[in-house]
This record gives C-alpha cells, structure tokens and sequence, in this order.
C-alpha cells in the first residue's frame, strides 16, 4: 500500500495517512472544501455534494447523440455482445439513460433503487424527479469490457418537430451532471445526419468546460463514397466550429462502428486506424482516472472559491432593512461588474466565474439576506488544499502508477485485433512478407543490385560514402537514414554487401509509403546469409 503524510501547521493537527489517491480525495473533500460548499449554497447553483462513489467508480464513457447515429450499436460493438434493456433501430428507440455496468449476473437495477444504492455513483440524480428516475436504469452484465469501464447511453436527441415534445425533466441539466463526472464524452454523428438540431446544439453547450473530455465519431462513413465523406467531414467540422468555442480543432474519428460487412470497403485502411486510435484512447481511461478525478476535484474547488466571493458580495451590498427587494434587482442587474471587481480584487481569471446569464436566472429565486458574508478561514483552507494536500497526492498519484500494473480495457472488441493476420497494419510496411518462406527483399533486389555495382563496390562491399550517396537522393531527413543504416548494417562493419544494400533500400521505399520504420529489424527481413549471424 501507499501512504502520503499531510500536515496542518496552522492548526497543528495530527498528520493524516491516506492510503490511496482515493482516499485522500475523500478525506480532502469532506474536510476542506465541502465545508465551503455548504456554507455558500453551491450545491443549488452548480453541482450536488459529491459522494465516495464518485471517488471510487470505474472510469465511465458518455455517448451522445441524435437518434439513429449509433449509440446503442456502438457500446454491442465494443462488448461483443447484447446488454439487458438493449434496442437498436432506426427510429429513436433508447429513450432511457442505460448504465452499462459490471454485474456478476445479467439484469436491471431500475433508477429509483439505483438513486439510493451507496456504491453506485448516481445518488444525487434524485433531484431530477421522477419523470428522469423513470427513465434511467443500470443493465449489468458479466463482461471483459466493463471490469474496467462504465458505459452510459443517453436517449436520442431529437430534431424537427420531435424536439419541441417535453421530456418531463431538463435533459441538458443532467448531461450536465454526468459530464463532470465522466471520464470521456463521445459525441456520435451519422454521416447522413449532419444537421445538429436546436436541442443538440443545447446539449453541446451544456458541456461546455468539459472539452478535454469530448472526442466526436462520425459513424457509418463506410455507407458514402471517398469523395462525400471529405464533403462530410469538412462539414461537421464547420458545424461544430459554430457551437464548441475552443481554438483546438475537436478530434474526429471516422469509421463504421458496428459488426456488419462495409458497404463502401474504399477507405477500409482509414476506418481501421480511426478505430486503432479510438481504441487507444478508451483503453487508456483506467491508466488516468486517478489523475482526472483530482483534475475535477481542482477544478471544482477553483469553482467553489469564486461562487464564495460572489455570494458574499451579493450579501455585503444587501440592506438589513429597507429597499431589499429593489436592491436584489439592482444587484442582480450589475452582476457583470461584481464579477469584474472580484476579478481584479482577487487576482482571479475570467474563466473560472460562472456563466453570468445562468447565475442571474439562478439568483432570481434566492433570498440575498440569507447568504453569508465571507469567511477567510473556508478560504484559506481551501487555498491550502490546492497549495500544499494536491501537490502531496500528485504524488502519490505517480507511485501508484509506478507500483500498480498497467492497467488498460481489455475484452471485446479491445482484443479483436490485438494478435494475428488481423492486426492494425499486419503484413504492411516492415510487416510485409512476415509469413512468407522467402526473403520479402528478393522481389526487388536485382533491380537494387543494378544501383549496388555501380558504386564501386570493393570485396563485394559499397563503403558508408558511396552508399549515402545513393540513399540521400530519396530526400529522406538525415535522422530516418540513419536509423535505415543501423537497421541495415547488420554485421556493423561500416559497410553494406549487396543483401544489406538491398534491405537499406526495402527499408527506404516502406519509409516512402507512410508506414513507420522498426526500432529493431524484425527477424523476418534480416537477410538468409545473416540469420545465423548472433546480434
């Protein structure tokens, strides 16, 4: 186990051992920050307490989407198999929240009992209602996948006239909620669906200070032909250009994300490393959840300190007799510049208040008079646990990273592809000729041999000049020659045989192609005189 030691100087307190990360993110919730939380109304105006589950849960993929994009078909894709409460058709057929989660036995848990399950990260939806409750539900099955991650499907979001029926509860409030508590937000596009309606256009915004979290996938591209899939692509670039204001351009992966044959197999090889890379991306979620779960803690407490500052402002402008009423409508109106004076007293960046339009609708139901005035000691606090308790548990982080395996989603369609002929990229670049008897550089070697004799070769050897001579003309950097001439060299004499020389220029054309070159020279390209030769 580990152990990281915690002092309060100021307060002289015994130090505190946590064991874990996780621990110590509990412990330094409660102690510190929610304190400040409930001493300013937090949990009204931006996120419900959190609870040790949320410190303790697997890490968790939100899908979002419109209806018919995939969602469903996505997370059978990544199990292999189908989950309880599971519907797929073209019409908008998941109207739940589904939990995907790890059970040993297949089934059900239905919200209202899922709410008041302590192990289960969920408790605080209950203040979505019934109409919500009603509609979410956890489906737990035994499978590979989910010993190491949670999926959540959300209901299709709806365009035209569909978006204009109520919902009964605010599906944006709680996208909200499950963004800040998820480790990765998928946002699924059908590559015949580009228009992102008004209620999506809300969602997205509703996700707003979560963008390191969203990747977007734009699904069942094998169903348009190369040259609408650029149309497409350059489309929905531009569409979320209007909606997501970031500078970075979002990631998107292209592919086809279901177990059914390609319709349009032209771009097989970019689906297939879309899909690589995606996959690297979801595997790596248990690897960081640590590491997120503290970034959130952070970025909640920085939320915190400046919802305090805003609330005691509010509260010292407020009179304690007359004139109460208008005084909340003046203040409210001013808001933008309470924020600005609270910028510049407190040295605090913009980015860290709270949207204004939200706040001043929130405030409009609040009684100001009932607000506290500041309390330096809740600040300091938590000043503290940002100065001196993260830095601790950053460490620990790393021996906890360095101690522990490395852990990564396996199971699924995580191992489809992991070994054998149906690798990413088997039997291509240095990979070619791999399961073939003869030596892959034969093919082209009498065509090599022909450049080799002209260089002058002495006892049947070309020397390191006359070879680079010939090498430089494929205006390859020096680096990447270099690497061609250590994987070349086999015998490291400095010089290349006429086998050597051949292999060099193998190695050149694979370069040339877009494939990457090896760190070592895979025993299938070493040349047959070598083989017994020891390295």
């Amino acid at each position: 186990m580990f152990s990281w030691l915690g002092t309060d100087d100021r307060r002289k307190k015994e130090p505190e051992v946590f064991q874990t990360v996780s621990d110590g993110l509990k412990k330094l919730y409660k102690t510190k920050l929610l304190p400040l939380e409930e001493s300013y109304k937090f949990h009204e105006f931006h996120s419900p307490a959190l609870e040790d589950a949320d410190f303790d849960n697997k890490p968790m993929v939100l899908l979002v989407g419109q209806y018919s994009t995939g969602k469903t078909s996505f997370i059978r894709y990544l199990l292999e198999q189908d989950f309880p409460g599971m519907r797929i058709g073209p019409e908008p057929t998941t109207d739940s929240f589904i939990a995907v989660m790890h059970g040993d036995t297949e089934g059900i848990i239905p919200g209202n009992a899922l709410v008041v399950d302590p192990k289960k990260p969920f408790r605080k939806l209950n203040a979505f209602g019934n109409a919500f409750l009603n509609r979410f539900v956890c489906a737990q099955l035994p499978n590979p996948v989910l010993e190491s991650i949670s999926v959540i499907d959300t209901p299709g979001i709806l365009s035209g006239e569909k978006q204009r029926i109520s919902r009964g509860y605010d599906f944006a409030a709680v996208l909200e909620w499950f963004a800040e508590r998820v480790d990765r937000i998928i946002l699924l596009f059908d590559a015949h669906k580009l228009d992102i309606s008004d209620e999506f256009s809300e969602v997205i915004k509703a996700l707003k200070n979560h963008e390191d979290k969203i990747r977007v996938v734009l699904n069942k591209a094998d169903q348009i032909e190369t040259q609408q899939l650029m149309r497409v692509y350059g489309a929905l670039m531009w569409s979320l250009g209007k909606i997501v204001n970031t500078p970075e351009v979002i990631r998107v992966y292209i592919g086809s994300f279901w177990s059914h044959p390609l319709l349009i197999p032209d771009n097989r090889k970019l689906f297939e490393a879309e899909e690589q890379d995606l996959f690297k991306d979801i595997q790596s979620l248990p690897r960081n959840a640590a590491l997120r779960k503290l970034n959130d803690l952070i970025k909640r407490a920085r939320l915190a300190k400046v919802h305090a500052y805003i609330i005691s402002s509010l509260k010292k402008e407020m009179p304690s007799v007359f004139g109460k009423e208008n005084k909340k409508k003046e203040l409210i109106g001013s808001l933008g510049e309470i924020y600005s004076r609270i910028e510049r007293e407190h040295q605090i960046s913009p980015g860290d208040f709270p949207n204004l339009k939200k706040m001043q609708d929130q405030l409009q139901a609040q009684d100001l008079t009932k607000f506290q005035p500041l309390k330096p000691k809740l600040l300091e606090a938590v000043d503290d646990m940002l100065a001196n308790d993260i830095a601790g548990l950053m460490v620990l982080v790393r021996q906890e990273e360095t101690q522990r395996p490395n852990p990564v989603v396996k199971g699924g369609a995580f191992d489809g592809t992991l070994d054998g002929p149906f690798g990413h990229g088997y039997g291509e670049g240095a990979g070619e000729g791999i399961d073939e008897a003869e030596w892959v550089v034969s093919r082209d070697k009498p065509a090599y041999d022909e450049i080799f004799y002209t260089l002058s070769p002495v006892n049947g050897k070309v020397t390191g000049a006359n070879a680079k001579k010939e090498m430089v003309k494929s205006k390859l950097p020096n680096t990447v020659l270099g690497k061609i001439w250590k994987l070349a060299d086999i015998d490291k004499d400095g010089m290349l045989d006429d086998e050597e020389f051949a292999l060099a220029n193998h190695l050149i054309k694979v370069k040339l192609e877009g494939h990457e070159l090896p760190s070592d020279l895979p025993p299938h390209l070493v040349p047959p005189s070598k083989r017994k030769i020891p390295e």
